[in-house]
């Protein structure tokens, strides 16, 4: 399913785009493509002001500004590809923030 048939707005931040960048590597050959062709396109990339009202205590600290853009910008789910770094929060939520992987999500749709 597509973000616009499905009448989402991917929100983003230029962090978690060079993130995504940086990671592309790790996934299939194909990856790359998708993420330029695809899911790149239908990003939109908002400014943020990394800036959190209430203490956010998270290990890992190089992902503390994609749970804090997230939380900022009152997204309703996060999605995140990142087993390792957010494999304790997967499935679950900080501060009513769902974080979910992207086929959980799109699993979740049809429940």
């Amino acid at each position: 399913m597509s973000a616009k048939r499905g009448g989402w707005i991917l929100l983003t931040s230029a962090y978690c785009v060079r993130e995504a960048e940086h990671n592309l590597p790790k996934l299939s050959p194909k990856a790359a493509e998708h993420w330029r062709r695809i899911i790149k396109p239908a990003l939109t990339v908002v400014g943020t002001h990394l800036v959190l009202d209430r203490p956010l205590i998270y290990r890992a600290i190089k992902d503390r500004p994609v749970v804090i853009t997230a939380l900022t910008l009152k997204a309703d789910v996060l999605l995140t590809l990142d087993r390792d770094d957010f494999h304790d929060l997967l499935g679950s939520s900080v501060y009513g923030l769902p974080i979910r992987t992207p086929g959980e999500f799109l699993k979740g749709l049809n429940r």
